[in-house]
């Protein structure tokens, strides 16, 4: 087991996999942040070297990930709702809001929209 960043990673799984699973990080960030640090697109968590996972521990250190992220998300849709936006409304009643169509299929809207409603 390797730990990266507060987590517990098997030797065996892709290190591109094991980076995306934190939240907010994307298969772009992942490239550029692998490419950076020279790490090889199927190399595995166990391979890497202790300097490597430092570095890559260091890096993600300094972005804004996971429970940070969660955060500056639910206050932003916070301040709409104070703010009186009209996107703030539309999560406030857990309708889309970036201009779908509510006639039907407004299930799925009412799921993602579900952030921060209750918290």
């Amino acid at each position: 087991m390797v730990f990266i960043l507060g987590f517990n990673f098997p030797e065996s799984r892709l290190v591109k996999s094991a980076i995306q699973s934190f939240y907010g990080v994307g298969p772009q960030h992942t490239q550029r942040l692998m490419a950076k640090l020279y790490i090889h697109d199927t190399a595995r968590v166990g391979t890497l070297a202790d300097k490597q996972v430092l570095d890559l521990t260091a890096e993600l250190s300094n972005m804004t990930i996971e429970n940070d992220l969660r955060r500056k998300v639910q206050d932003n849709i916070k301040r709409l709702r104070d703010m009186g936006a009209y996107r703030g409304r539309r999560h406030a009643m857990q309708m889309p809001v970036r201009g779908q169509r509510t006639r039907t299929q407004t299930a799925t809207a009412g799921k993602l929209n579900r952030v921060e409603r209750f918290g």
